[in-house]
């Protein structure tokens, strides 16, 4: 990975066994300060909540795996462009540590 490199995860408990430390600490792998379930750092979890919601209200929901694809591809493509530009805006008040207004 490179001299530069910084392991992340999500803080999930299963990422913080005695086990899992003990790996990261014998190969030398630097882990990345990162709050647990922090919205405010990663809008993705607000894309993944968009995209569930709109799956869960369709009539006929996606029974197969290529339903499912098919259904996402779609949600996504509906996705409204306000609520991208407010997600990738809101990364510039996180770094600077400012409450994220939606």
């Amino acid at each position: 990975m490179g001299l530069q490199f910084l392991f992340m995860d999500d803080n999930a408990p299963c990422h913080r066994t005695v086990a899992a430390e003990q790996l990261l600490e014998s190969e030398g792998i630097e882990r990345m300060d990162w709050p647990a379930r922090s919205p405010d750092i990663n809008p993705i979890e607000d894309v993944w909540n968009f995209l569930g919601r709109r799956l869960a209200a369709r009539t006929l929901p996606p029974v197969t795996i290529r339903e499912l694809r098919l259904a996402l591809q779609d949600e996504w493509a509906a996705m409204p462009q306000q609520l991208i530009d407010t997600l990738i805006l809101s990364m510039g008040l996180a770094v600077r540590g400012d409450h994220i207004p939606y």
